[in-house]
Order: structure tokens, then sequence, then C-alpha cells
């Protein structure tokens, strides 16, 4: 069969083409709509015949809302702080220094330390002072000024303080920092090692309230370019003898502060933080024996560098000597500004191995560095599970990491704990646990302070000087901590001031623990705990034979109405700062004790029979 043209012919007119494209089209819809209709009738032929699917059973799940468990309300005691500064007799003012270009050592404050130059029971204080700039002092040919002085006080064992620094070897003018206070020589009087910019320094306890610089012979200086911040006493190495730990903050010199030249929009230059300054490595000096110290810094391990840049890692602040594994060696915990902090475990041969992130503690719980400040470490839920706290910058939290299924293994719990959200805002500087309320658990207190003194202008959230803040601990099983309002403890405590460092001692000997906070540029606040609650308590203090003298690193164990509480003797503390020796317990209700025991540096243990309760002890070590 012939298929027929449809195409025109040559001879066939132009006109009649589009007459068959017409019939083209009509034959190409007809035969797209006969393919529809099959499509259509052969998909319902499919579901038609397609088995259907059971249809589920409806089943209705009855849910009730999920119920909390029930706490106890707990009840924050009312226990008075009164501001007894002037009335004790303290009349020491710091002075920064500072004179409009704005250094960066101007914001950072000096410690404060409660430790007994004299050994009559009664906590003594040092001040740490800093100075004027070399290049501030006068023209040339005028009489040169008095310069600013560290200031040692002499406790009369009642809380009234005498002014003793004239004469003290202590009457000496540098841009001090912090202070670590230790019996370096067991000879039975507490030394003293200062931090500075431009050098630390070393004072020998001469007896008779008088010391005598030894950095030379000692070999603990540091050098010119150091600018030194907290310091600790600790026996790395098991030997009896305190070896020194040092931290240093960043390199800094006048010219590099100009050169990073930090400034606040509409303000100008300014103050701030140490991100664009280089770090600085920390020091570890072994005691030799003889007076004289050997630096291990770089073979013990704690000298870290930036694996990218080769500088210094550290940015040290603060630090915590503590015996993180229980194995008998103290370990040290570090607090760097704006740079991950660190952790020294000790390798029990004289070196340490940085285990930071792996632990837990180097960072936040995104993986970020804060600004971190000071730093105290304590069992303060009563249990085995260590707690650090570290201030950390305004807008940051301030840290509370716990241990988790290992004694090196750390998750920050500050927002569950309840100190996270309310400590936000503040700038914090010195933390420390004590147990103010002598209820058996261990309170928070943080000392803050702003850097800036214009922060107002721009942050309407900022103020230069800020109030303390303190902590209660509720105890087991009743929600963590709580802020304390000033209505419970009166306003004494909450004044606003620069703070910076802080510590406690039992100035006045009724068993409770008082508390000293100083400030950039003004005067202390030294504050007499007035509780009144009915707690018993007990005090003990270590003196030790094989171990050092000052038994730094030693736990005491004490239980009391079920409930074991553990202390270690350790002065350094918060922010540049030292607290006493002795080792507190609240008991309570409480009116006896079940059992109490030592464990010395090295983990030999005492066991003691149970003191009567309300009084001060003193144990020596057994051979």
């Amino acid at each position: 069969m012939t298929t027929p043209d449809l195409r025109p012919s040559p001879s066939e007119p132009e006109e009649l083409a589009p007459l068959d494209d017409a019939v083209i089209g009509r034959a190409f819809r007809w035969s797209f709509f006969a393919f529809i209709t099959l499509l259509v009738a052969g998909g319902g032929l499919y579901l038609g015949l397609k088995p259907r699917a059971r249809t589920a059973e409806t089943r209705l799940t009855q849910l009730s809302a999920p119920t909390v468990p029930q706490k106890p309300v707990a009840e924050i005691p009312a226990a008075k702080f009164t501001d007894v500064t002037h009335a004790a007799g303290i009349s020491f003012v710091h002075q920064n220094g500072a004179y409009g270009d704005k250094l960066l050592p101007e914001t950072m404050g000096g410690g404060v330390a409660f430790f007994d130059f004299n050994n009559d029971g009664a906590p003594d204080l040092l001040f740490i002072n800093s100075t004027t700039w070399p290049w501030t002092r006068g023209a040339a040919g005028a009489a040169p000024a008095p310069l600013p002085q560290m200031a040692l006080y002499r406790n009369d064992g009642h809380g009234q303080f005498t002014d003793v620094t004239a004469g003290s070897g202590l009457d000496v003018s540098l841009y001090g920092m912090g202070v670590a206070a230790g019996d370096y020589d067991n000879d039975g009087r507490v030394d003293v090692f200062i931090t500075a910019v431009g050098g630390s320094r070393l004072f020998h306890n001469e007896g008779d309230g008088r010391f005598r610089d030894v950095t030379a012979e000692a070999g603990v200086g540091g050098t010119t370019n150091d600018w030194s911040s907290s310091a600790a006493w600790i026996d790395c190495d098991n030997d009896g003898r305190l070896d020194l730990f040092v931290g240093n903050y960043i390199r800094w010199s006048r010219e590099i502060d100009f050169e990073v030249d930090y400034k606040l929009v509409g303000l100008g230059r300014a103050y701030g933080q140490p991100n664009n300054f280089e770090g600085a490595f920390p020091r570890l000096y072994h005691n030799g024996g003889n007076g004289r110290f050997t630096d291990v810094s770089e073979p013990s391990g704690v000298q870290v560098s930036n694996p990218a840049t080769g500088v210094p890692a550290a940015k040290t602040l603060g630090v915590a000597p503590v015996d993180l594994d229980g194995d008998g060696w103290m370990d040290l915990v570090v607090a760097n500004d704006t740079v991950q902090n660190f952790v020294f475990l000790n390798q029990r041969n004289g070196s340490f191995q940085e285990i930071g992130a792996l632990a837990g503690l180097a960072f936040d719980t995104y993986g970020n560095t804060r600004g971190a400040m000071g730093i105290d470490t304590a069992c303060f839920r009563n249990d085995a599970k260590l707690g650090v706290a570290i201030g950390n910058f305004a807008n940051e939290m301030t840290a509370l990491y716990v241990a988790q299924n290992t004694p090196t293994n750390f998750a920050d719990e500050a927002i569950t704990e309840g100190v996270g959200p309310p400590s936000r805002l503040l700038l914090k500087f010195g933390v420390c646990f004590l147990d103010y309320d002598l209820d058996g658990w261990l309170d928070l207190l943080s000392a803050n302070g702003h850097l800036e003194d214009e922060i107002g202008k721009i942050q309407k959230s900022q103020t230069y000087a800020q109030p303390a803040q303190l902590f209660w601990n509720a105890g087991a099983g009743q929600g963590g901590f709580l802020v304390v309002p000033p209505h419970k403890v009166g306003g004494d405590l909450f004044k606003a001031m620069v703070g910076r460092g802080s510590a406690y001692a039992d100035i006045d000997g009724d068993g409770d623990l008082d508390v000293v906070l100083t400030q950039v540029g003004g005067p202390p606040l030294l504050l007499r705990n007035d509780q009144a609650l009915g707690h018993h308590w007990l005090r003990v203090k270590l003196v030790g034979q094989k171990s050092n003298r000052d038994a730094i690193g030693a736990r005491v164990t004490l239980q009391a109405g079920g409930v074991t509480q553990t202390r270690q003797v350790m002065p350094t503390r918060s922010y540049l700062s030292q607290s006493e020796l002795p080792a507190t317990f609240g008991l309570g209700k409480n009116d006896h004790i079940e059992a109490l025991e030592i464990t010395w540096p090295g983990g030999a243990k005492q066991t003691l029979e149970p003191p009567a309760v309300d009084r001060l002890i003193v144990v020596g070590q057994s051979e």
C-alpha cells in the first residue's frame, strides 16, 4: 500500500498548505487523547485489582505529665559579715601607678596573704602593692616622692592589726602582683615569694618580724622581662622540700602595649584583654635543700608552646595545686586568660604531662577559651568528686568543672549547680571555696570588678566597681548553690569595689572564717564573720616531719553525722592570693566527730582519735 504524500506538490496552489497542516494537527490530537484514555483505563484497572492494605487499628496511649521529684526547700541562713577594715587597724591603699596611658598591668591589682609570720597562732596580713612607673617620677633634680610599698600587719589574735611594715624587710617598692607563703627551708618560719612586673622576689623569714631578700642567691627571680602572676609552693617530688611554681602572664613592655594600642569606640585608648599579646612560659623551680633552687621549667614539661606559631601558649593568672588522681603526688591546674587552661599531671619522675583538653578543663562546653582569672578546687559535694571553680571575664559564666567517671575527666556543671547564669555579667577575679556558715558544706565567694574604668559608657550593663558574689551551698539533694542576697549576710560584703584578690582566715579565734578582698587603686575590705547560728566546728593545723613542715598538699578527712568532708592543706587559692593553712570543718548541729584521718604528701595515712569539737587542734606527722 502506498502512503499518500500529504506535502504540497509544486503544482498545487500555496494557499492549500495550511489546510493540510490542520488535517495533521487534528490527527495528532486524536492520537494523543486515545493514548491518555488507554493510560487512565490501565491505571484504574491496576488499582482495582491491587490488594488493599489492611487498615491499622487505632490505638490510644494514655500519657501523663512527668512529675518532678520533690526536693526540700532550702533556706539560706542569716550570717552577717561586718566591714571592720578601719576598726581593725587596716589603712593600706593599693596604688597602680596609672597616669593616663592605660597600660595593661594597671588593671590587674594586687593579691593578699593570710599567714602567721611570727608563729603566735594568729593569721597576719600582707598586702601586695604596685608602684609608679619610672618614667613618671618627677622632673630631674626634684626631690623624689615616696614610693608605694607593700604592707605587713600583725594580728593580736583578736582581729586587731598593727602595721609593722617599717623595718621588716618587706618595706620595698616594686610593681607587685601576687604572693605565695611557704616555709621552703623547713626552719619553722614562713617565707614569702612576691610576683611582679619586671621579675619576682623571694624574702626569707629571719624571725623577730624581719625578712631578708634572698632572690639572687636562691635563683628564683626570673628575668626583668617577666610579668609573673600567681605562684604556689608545692612539693613536686615528695622529698619534703617545697618547690616553687611561678605563672607568667604575657610578654609585655610599655612599647609593646602601645603597639597593640587597644581602643574602644568613642573613648580612644583603653585597657584591653591580652588577645594580641604574646604568651609567656611559666617557671618551675626545684628546691635543692640548701637555700638554692634549680630552674627545671623546660625538662619538667610545664612550658607548652603553641603548635602553630611556636610561641608560649600560656597566659597564666591563676594556679591551683591539687592531687587530681589521688596518687599522693601534686598536680597543677592552671587558669589561662583567653587561651586554653592547662592541667599538668605529675608523672612521678620530675616531669608533668599536660592533659587539659583530655581532662575537659581546657575549654568551655562549646570548645571556646575564656578569660580565666582566679581558681580554686574543693570536694564541695562532700563526695570523692573534685570541683574546680574558675572566675571568668564579663559575659562569661564562672566555670564549675566537676569530676565525672574518672578523677581526670571533668564537665562544666556551672549551670546545673546554680552558679553559671547569676555570675555571667560580672567580671570575676578572686574565687574561693569556704564554709562561711559552718554547716559542713563549702560555699563559693567571688571578688569582682572590671578592667576599664569607663566601661559603663559603652556597655550599659557593666560597671567598673562591682559587688562581690556569695553562693550558699544548699547541700546534698537541695539544688546546688543559691545566690546569697544582701539581707541574709548584710550589705558590707556587697559593697561595690574594683575587686581582685580574696582570701580567708579566722582572724579572731572564734572558729568561723573571716574574709579579705582587695581592689585596684583603693583600700581592701576586711570582713569579720559574725554568724551566730550555733554551729559546731573543728580546725586542724598540721606540722610535717617527713613531709614539708607546712604540710602543704596534705588532705584531712573528717566524718560527722554520717557525712564525710575533705579539706586540702593549700594556701594558694583565688587570684594572686593566699589563705591560712589550718583546715576548717563546719559541723552544723553535730556535736561530736566520728572519724578523722590525715593523708600526708606522698600518701602516708594517719588515723586520729576523734577530738572534741569547737577547737583548733595541732597534729604532728607520725614517724
